[in-house]
């Protein structure tokens, strides 16, 4: 019996546990497809058939699909490409389902945050117009933590702990000098602020830090931002500030030190908050300020991340693969928490339609009336998504990654 193939994809930013999702679809397609296709930077991938076998790349080796479990950022690639309304544009649609129908697609697995969820809700859209009966299935994916229904997105919880380890880090470093200091640290979050509020968790019975926590989600005041930090250095000699790069005034303005710019599907590009911040505080008080820009580095730390994370992403990819099986299509997997202490979670699925193009913020409540600190019950969401450590290889002293010299070509890999 010849059995129908899938394909998967990855895209948007990285985070350290969207390969445990990939290796979740490629372990529970075992048996049931023929062959697990994996596209080369994203949608792109199909539109240039360019592939991967990941059916082979599952039976070279025992360890391959742990490896690449732990392996950051995106073994196949990622793409910011948007698509265009089929109504007034279906060239590339119509050269997506010629490739679907090429390779004998009966499912397709994209694996991404909210622009890949408007991906899939072009393609699910489109699939419905022409009667196709592919499968069309998202798997969620961001460290920003903002799609809609689900309880939070797998890359999250590593990123999240990362940053509060970092805090905790910086907080060890910033005591040891007897002077006045301040120092800002930028975190990603545009118009979210999840990861920001993360750096909360590095608080413990002998650490304070992060000092003051601002979001996006609260109007920002420079001149109450100041105050705040004045307020704090009369009792402490060192303040740390933990700030989302996208807070902004109550007239939408940004509050960033350079020009920022736009990506593909219309988001600002937004960098300096952190450093706007430290010109104001070396302006207004005589005091050392550093500001610090994690960067990246919150989105890629493998070394840091959460085995409740990587767990989750995984479990994820499989649900995808079972939801598919079961004739679904249009829809994400999310996870619904059914308790705090002991966490549990529960895998289902929801219409992407009531997911595409949405963000998911802080809820007020959760941050305090100022607008420069987070509540209790921000800590108690957060807390069990950072909880485990991860092993991974090593090999002549440094993390053994999985190979991905296969992004630099250009030449289709194996169908």
């Amino acid at each position: 019996m010849n059995l129908p193939n899938c394909i998967v994809a990855q895209s948007g930013g990285p985070t350290v546990a969207i390969n445990a999702s990939l290796v979740g679809v490629i372990r529970a397609s075992i048996g049931h497809y023929g062959t697990v296709y994996g596209s080369i930077n994203g949608i792109l991938g199909i539109l240039n058939q360019h592939y991967l076998n990941l059916t082979e790349l599952a039976a070279s080796g025992k360890d391959t699909l742990q490896r690449l479990a732990t392996t950051p950022a995106m073994y196949l690639g990622s793409c910011r490409y948007k698509l265009k309304d089929y109504h007034e544009d279906a060239s590339d649609y119509e050269k997506i389902f010629a490739q679907f129908k090429a390779l004998n697609i009966k499912a397709f697995f994209y694996i991404g945050g909210n622009d890949s969820m408007d991906t899939v809700l072009k393609l699910s859209s489109y699939a419905d117009s022409i009667g196709s009966n592919i499968q069309i299935i998202g798997i969620p994916k961001t460290i920003d933590n903002d799609l809609m229904i689900t309880d939070h997105t797998p890359g999250f919880g590593s990123a999240a702990k990362y940053i509060a380890s970092t805090l905790l880090e910086i907080a060890h470093d910033t005591i040891i000098y007897p002077v006045k200091s301040v120092t800002i640290i930028e975190i990603m979050g545009r118009d979210a602020g999840w990861l920001t509020a993360a750096s909360a968790l590095a608080r413990n019975s002998y650490c304070s830090a992060p000092h003051l926590i601002y979001l996006p989600e609260s109007d920002f005041n420079t001149e109450s931002f100041v105050e705040d930090v004045r307020d704090l250095l009369t009792v402490q000699n060192n303040v740390i500030v933990a700030v989302s790069e996208g807070i902004h005034d109550s007239n939408s303005n940004y509050i960033s030190a350079g020009e920022n710019s736009s990506d593909t599907f219309g988001h600002s590009q937004l960098s300096g908050a952190g450093k706007a911040l430290e010109l104001l505080i070396r302006a207004s008080l005589p005091v050392k300020v550093r500001s610090v820009e994690i960067n990246i580095l919150q989105r890629c730390a493998v070394h840091l991340s959460s085995a409740t994370d990587l767990k989750e992403a995984f479990l994820s990819g499989e649900k995808a693969v079972s939801l598919a099986l079961q004739g679904v299509t249009a829809s994400m997997v999310i996870m619904k928490r059914t308790s705090d202490a002991p966490y549990t979670i529960a895998y289902d699925y929801a219409e992407i339609k009531n997911i595409a193009n949405e963000a998911k913020s802080v809820p007020r409540e959760w941050i305090n009336a100022r607008g420069n600190n987070v509540t209790y019950e921000m800590l108690t969401y957060l807390t069990p998504l950072i909880q485990g450590e991860v092993p991974i290889a090593y090999h002549n002293g440094l993390p053994n990654y999985m190979d991905v010299s296969h992004l630099s070509s250009q030449a289709q890999i194996s169908q």
